[in-house]
C-alpha cells in the first residue's frame, strides 16, 4: 500500500512504524527530524519531486510517502462479541468510506463490516481515513441479510438510517447495537429496512434533501455512543 501526504504518513509513523517498509522523502526535513526517522526500523529514501509525483499519479503528496503493509481484513464472526458495530450497505465511494472509518474510530465504533460489494480498494480508504483503518477491525461480507441475522442472533439491536425514521435523540439505545448506513445514491432497500429493529433519522432545523452519508453517519454515531 502506498500512503502519502503529511497527516496520514505522520500518523502511521507515530502509531504503526512497524508497518512501514519504506519512507520516501521528496522534501527537506529539519536535521533533528531526519535523524529521528533514520533511527527507526524502516528504510528512508530521498527521491526527486517528479518521481514522487509519478508514484502517486500526481496527487498532492506534500513531499512524504510511505510504502506500508497491506491491511488484513478481519473475519466478521469476530465482531459478534462487540457492543457497537457499523454496517455499510452498498457503499462504494472510497472517500466516504475512509471518512466514515476515521469518524467511527473517534466515536467508539468497535468494528465495521462493508456489505454488498465484491471488492474494495483499501489503499485509498487507508489514505482518506488518515491511517485510522489500521485501528479499526474491518470486514467484507457480500450478503447483508446474513450479517444482520448473525448480529441479531448474537443479541444486537439493529438500527438503520433513513430520513423517515425516529429522531435518534428520542431512541432508547440498547447496549449491543449495530448501525446500518445505506449507499450514497439508493439508501437502504425495503428488504433491509424490514429486518431492522428500528429506523432512525436526524431531525434537521431547516428543510433539506439529505446529508452526505459520511456526515449523517458521523452525527448518528456520535448520538449512539453510550
Amino acid at each position: 500500500m502506498l500512503i502519502y501526504a503529511k497527516q496520514p504518513v505522520q500518523y502511521i509513523i507515530k502509531n504503526y512504524p512497524n508497518k512501514i517498509k519504506t519512507l520516501y522523502l521528496a522534501k527537506e526535513l529539519e536535521k533533528k527530524e531526519y535523524s529521528r526517522l533514520m533511527k527507526m526500523n524502516f528504510e528512508v529514501k530521498r527521491i526527486p519531486a517528479d518521481a514522487a509525483g509519478k508514484m502517486c499519479k500526481n496527487a498532492n503528496h506534500q513531499g512524504i510517502l510511505a510504502e506500508v503493509d497491506d491491511y488484513e481484513l478481519h473475519p466478521f464472526n469476530s465482531f459478534l462479541d462487540k457492543d457497537f458495530v457499523l454496517i455499510l450497505s452498498g457503499l462504494t465511494d472510497v472517500g466516504n468510506i475512509g471518512a466514515i472509518v476515521r469518524t467511527a474510530y473517534a466515536m467508539g465504533v468497535e468494528a465495521i463490516v462493508a456489505c454488498g460489494i465484491n471488492n474494495l480498494n483499501l489503499e485509498p480508504v487507508m489514505r482518506t481515513s488518515t491511517g485510522a483503518l489500521f485501528d479499526m477491525p474491518f470486514a467484507l461480507e457480500h450478503n447483508i441479510h446474513n450479517v444482520i441475522n448473525d448480529l441479531k442472533t448474537s443479541g444486537f439491536c439493529i438500527y438503520g438510517a433513513d430520513m423517515g425514521g425516529t429522531d435518534i435523540r428520542d431512541v432508547k439505545l440498547k447496549q449491543k447495537r449495530a448501525l446500518v448506513l445505506g449507499s450514497e445514491g439508493e439508501g437502504l432497500t425495503s428488504r433491509i429496512t424490514s429486518k431492522l429493529d428500528e429506523v432512525v433519522s436526524i431531525k434537521m432545523s431547516h428543510e433539506f434533501d439529505s446529508l452526505n452519508v459520511s456526515v449523517a453517519g458521523a452525527i448518528l454515531m456520535d448520538r449512539m455512543r453510550i
